[in-house]
């Protein structure tokens, strides 16, 4: 039987509060554990924390739960006993892939070197037991919406980077957590309802990049974003189909591939 590979995207861990960020927290642990019986892979699609940023010698406080269980798991089956032997509990390494969204740009070596994660920023083509897939976090792809892309170019510039790392940490972190909140929030007022804009943003956006991509690779199976929060499935064609995600906020989505098909759900402890 084929491992199973597993996708999830938008979790945005410190937000709103550290109470509620926590809870979360806990139980995407829970889905990790699920996962890891029957995962060949896990890959998490982008803005696994709402603000992220390495200074030379400092990263982001908290997450301490969820740093150990992703290290965990790509450290499994490296503990030996006395004798030499693999203690019969242990468990394979899983490979864990991040793709860094618009959230979590800025995680550079830390995450790979001391968590195990295989980092990602640009969208990839991959092929799973024969099936092709395309995985993107998904800002930024599309028409329109210029106003991020020329943010997200000062953003991605080593400059800016390097600038940044004169703020204190304390200062720069809740800088940027304050203004992503207030982002979000003028977002909410704006369209009354988020699913209905994140939808709208799908059908604008995403999607015409999928069908624009299509052009070009039509041999594709499964197109798979992030960064959107609304877990939805369309098919594109008689051989395509497109899955957004959804989020850890409020819908607690993910996809699996046996090997055969690829099934969006909800994950309930």
């Amino acid at each position: 039987m084929n491992k199973k590979i597993y996708f999830a995207s938008d979790f945005h861990l410190g937000i709103p509060d550290r109470k509620k960020s926590l809870e979360r927290e806990k139980k995407f642990v829970n889905w990790l554990d699920m996962a890891r019986e029957d995962a060949a892979e896990i890959y998490l699609m982008g803005d696994l924390f709402d603000f992220w940023f390495e200074y030379k010698h400092t990263v982001p406080k908290g997450y301490t739960r969820l740093l150990g269980k992703l290290a965990e798991i790509t450290d499994a089956g490296c503990g030996m006993q006395d004798t030499g032997s693999r203690t019969p509990n242990s468990k394979s390494p899983i490979p864990i892939h991040l793709f860094r969204g618009n959230h979590d740009m800025w995680a550079f070596s830390y995450l790979q070197d001391e968590i195990g994660l295989q980092l990602h920023r640009e969208p990839e083509f991959k092929t799973f037991y024969g099936k092709n897939f395309y995985l993107a976090h998904g800002d930024g792809l599309g028409p329109g919406d210029h106003g991020y892309k020329f943010i997200k170019k000062v953003f991605a510039s080593r400059v800016n980077q390097w600038l940044f790392r004169f703020i204190h940490p304390d200062l720069g972190i809740s800088l940027a957590l304050f203004w992503s909140r207030k982002s979000r929030n003028a977002a909410l007022k704006k369209e009354k309802k988020e699913e209905e804009r994140n939808l709208r943003l799908i059908n604008g956006r995403i999607t015409l990049h999928s069908l624009e991509l299509l052009k070009e690779h039509p041999g594709l199976d499964y197109l798979l974003y992030g960064h959107y929060h609304y877990p939805v499935e369309t098919h594109l064609s008689e051989k395509a189909t497109q899955v957004v995600l959804g989020d850890w906020l409020t819908h607690f989505t993910y996809a699996v591939f046996d090997g055969e098909k690829l099934s969006l759900k909800e994950f309930r402890e």
